[in-house]
């Protein structure tokens, strides 16, 4: 029988002090003397965040606290912020994250292949479909939110530098995110606050699921 998940009760002032420890120390040996804390501090209490999200916006992945180095310059070891996404597509879908710098979320889609990004392109092109996406990008911004993501210096191909929307076909990835800080974390209620934000931004991920079709 699979224990029930435990109830979220917020993230303790350990697990940012953790990852400011973890930036100034990023080794083995530091891992090995705290793993503890991250597992009963950060991990813990993300999966339960996660848990309670779960009823309405679905299972959630919550990433490993290790880095792939194989092909990377920087070679230290850990990733010094604990990330969970809810997947709605193929990288597209909500984001969570608790680092030093406190708590952040968003939404969006993060890559998309050549085929889904086409697709996306065709749909923020068409009069009909890219309109409502442009002003729900408009209103995120204008209240706040963050619209983040790679893009590309010139149009892209098989489009005109003058399209009325030529600033999200550049996009190559399309993000809308705000950061929370490190204020009042340990409150159970910043579950009620993740999740109101996440509604907030259930538009812009089902525009984006509903397009990104191969």
């Amino acid at each position: 029988m699979t224990a029930e998940p435990a109830p979220f009760e917020g993230f303790p002032t350990a697990a940012l002090d953790f990852y400011d420890d973890l930036e100034v120390d990023n080794t083995k040996s530091f891992w090995e003397k705290h793993k503890h804390v991250y597992a009963e501090s950060v991990k813990a209490p993300m999966t339960a965040l996660c848990a309670a999200l779960e009823p309405e916006f679905g299972p959630a992945k919550v990433f490993r606290p290790f880095r792939d180095v194989r092909f990377a310059k920087d070679k230290t070891p850990y990733k010094t912020a604990q990330g969970a996404f809810v997947g709605a597509g193929p990288a597209t879908g909500w984001y969570v994250e608790l680092s030093a710098r406190g708590l952040r979320v968003g939404a969006g889609f993060y890559e998309a292949s050549g085929p889904r990004l086409a697709a996306i392109r065709e749909a923020m092109a068409d009069d009909k479909s890219g309109p409502v996406l442009e002003r729900l990008v408009a209103r995120y911004a204008a209240d706040g939110w963050e619209v983040g993501g790679e893009q590309l210096k010139t149009a892209p191909r098989g489009y005109d530098a003058d399209h009325p929307r030529i600033d999200l076909l550049r996009r190559k990835q399309l993000f809308v995110g705000r950061p929370y800080g490190f204020e009042n974390l340990d409150d159970p209620a910043v579950a009620d606050r993740v999740r109101e934000d996440w509604r907030t931004l259930r538009p812009l991920v089902e525009w984006v699921a509903e397009h990104a079709v191969e």
